[in-house]
């Protein structure tokens, strides 16, 4: 597997697999409509022209994917997925590390998640992000806001 940046024709792979992915966390809040799940490929494209995207890719299969762009020295990570037969073996994971590689210069990296997605707060806390506010999104969907500063990055990689 190789992590490397997105081009243009793997946007349609990425969409793909975003939905696919994202039917985990409708399935967990009842809720079908959440914003992955609603993208439009134009929207992707868009997102494209600004943000850093990364894919995992398994001999050109797209597995996994992250986005990210940087504000005012905070890098704000989103839409971490991986293929749902994928998971759970570290992809999510070195998708994270990568992502905050790109951006090394920020102060501090900031990401988001439903507070009912166990599975990503862990992954999310074991990088060394803290919770640090939550949000309600719709009747079903509480989100729960994470960052990490730069400094804590030392302590997590043994620095």
């Amino acid at each position: 597997m190789i992590i490397r940046l997105a081009n243009r024709t793997d946007l349609t792979k990425i969409l793909a697999l975003q939905k696919i992915a994202y039917q985990q966390e409708a399935e967990i809040y009842n809720d079908y409509s959440l914003p992955p799940l609603a993208q439009t490929f134009n929207h992707l494209e868009k997102e494209f022209s600004r943000k850093v995207i990364l894919v995992a890719d398994i001999n050109g299969a797209v597995v996994g994917s992250v986005r990210a762009e940087a504000v005012n020295g905070t890098c704000f990570i989103g839409r971490l997925i991986v293929s749902p037969e994928f998971q759970n073996l570290g992809i999510g994971t070195r998708l994270l590390t990568e992502i905050e590689k790109r951006f090394r210069n920020s102060i501090r990296y900031e990401l988001f998640t439903g507070d009912r997605s166990k599975k990503n707060i862990y992954l999310y806390q074991k990088s060394g992000y803290r919770i640090f506010k939550s949000e309600k999104q719709s009747a079903n969907v509480n989100i729960v806001y994470l960052e990490k500063y730069i400094n804590d990055i030392n302590i997590y990689n043994g620095g």
